[in-house]
């Protein structure tokens, strides 16, 4: 079997800021990423996709994120950023590589991490697999939706062309409902509902937005984090519920003619969506903006909590020496699920795999007599 000092599960951005820490400290590493080449989570994105931070603060440690420092970059450029780091620091990555269980090794020493290219043993583990998970979140009544209705998620959404003529319903109103539902108005009555998640009141369409977002920036990283009360409470609301609309606003929807609604889909009449407050929705689309869920039943150790996300304080497990986790929603802070805040959370975690290994090295067998 293969042995590594450390694994990395996922080739994201937290998975490849982490990796560079680690290659920046001489520490042996290996990134295993499952999709075909490096950014491809990002291209299968909606094709109208931008990020919410402009191209000054998304840079990742060692290098600058290229272009005009006040634009915002698409899905594409984040993806071709990625690869571009990856071989700037000559990352150790692997691609195509499924991972499909991790476990204790022998005898509680280490771990062993089974993939589709065999096993692999190794010192410590650090799982980036994804912000809130990659299992598409769908309620249940969408299995009893008339089957000429079609339904996608919001993580098969490109564009409007693939939907049907007619209406369509967007169900979830965090930033990339709010955002799905904006670009469907522009060419059929479009139907938005779930709960208001609040918004940012700064617009992102004027000069206003390059003068604030600092203030904001500051804000997320240091104000909103997991040691403050205010920070905890936005944690449980980000984690469950979804974050605030960024970019389009109420007023926005609004003038775009979107028909807003705040109940639920909670059940089906005569095949068509119905809300709680008992509204029938005449729709021919449907596109599920119900989020991710955290999927870690490849993980054969004692790490979840009840709400399934991992215990854990910025990444270092709680239960688990050895094991780490980056790129989660609110790892510390707001700032930890957008590219401004993931390089920070990278170091702590490089850090702590670091100092764990040196330690190791000189406790484990014939070290010290080597040493002597």
């Amino acid at each position: 079997m293969e042995t590594i000092e450390t694994v990395i599960i996922g080739g994201g951005q937290a998975g490849l800021a982490t990796a560079r820490e680690l290659v920046d400290s001489g520490h042996e590493c290996v990134v295993l990423e499952r999709n075909a080449a490096i950014g491809d989570g990002w291209r299968q994105q909606y094709d109208s996709l931008r990020l919410y931070s402009s191209a000054r603060h998304d840079s990742l440690p060692g290098m600058r994120f290229p272009g005009d420092p006040r634009s915002f970059p698409g899905k594409d450029e984040v993806a071709a950023y990625l690869q571009s780091y990856a071989a700037r620091f000559g990352l150790p990555v692997r691609l195509g590589v499924r991972v499909e269980r991790l476990a204790a090794g022998p005898d509680g020493d280490g771990f062993v991490v089974t993939t589709d290219r065999g096993s692999i043993a190794c010192h410590n583990v650090v799982v980036a697999t994804g912000t809130f998970g990659r299992a598409p979140h769908v309620p249940d009544v969408a299995t009893t939706l008339d089957p000429e209705i079609l339904q996608l998620h919001s993580s098969e959404y490109r564009r409007p062309s693939q939907l049907r003529e007619g209406p369509v319903l967007v169900v979830g109103a965090s930033h990339s409902g709010c955002d799905i539902a904006y670009e469907l108005a522009q060419s059929r009555p479009t139907v938005l509902v779930g709960r208001d998640c609040g918004q940012i009141p700064v617009r992102w369409d004027t000069a206003a937005v390059h003068v604030v977002f600092p203030i904001l920036l500051f804000a997320w990283r240091h104000v909103l984090t997991r040691r403050t009360p205010i920070g905890r409470r936005m944690m449980a609301e980000i984690r469950h519920h979804g974050g605030p609309m960024l970019r389009v606003k109420r007023a926005d929807l609004a003038a775009r003619g979107v028909e807003r609604h705040v109940e639920r889909v909670t059940g089906v009449t005569d095949g068509r969506p119905t809300l709680d407050d008992g509204t029938v929705l005449d729709v021919a689309n449907v596109v599920w903006a119900t989020g991710f869920e955290q999927h870690f039943d490849w993980i054969d150790l004692p790490v979840l909590d009840d709400d399934g996300w991992p215990r854990e304080y910025r990444g270092v497990s709680t239960d688990v020496p050895g094991l780490f986790f980056c790129g989660l929603a609110f790892q510390y802070a707001f700032a930890s699920m957008v590219l401004p805040g993931v390089g920070r959370d990278a170091a702590f975690v490089a850090n702590h795999i670091v100092s764990r290994s040196a330690t190791a090295t000189t406790t484990r067998p014939g070290v010290e007599a080597a040493a002597g």
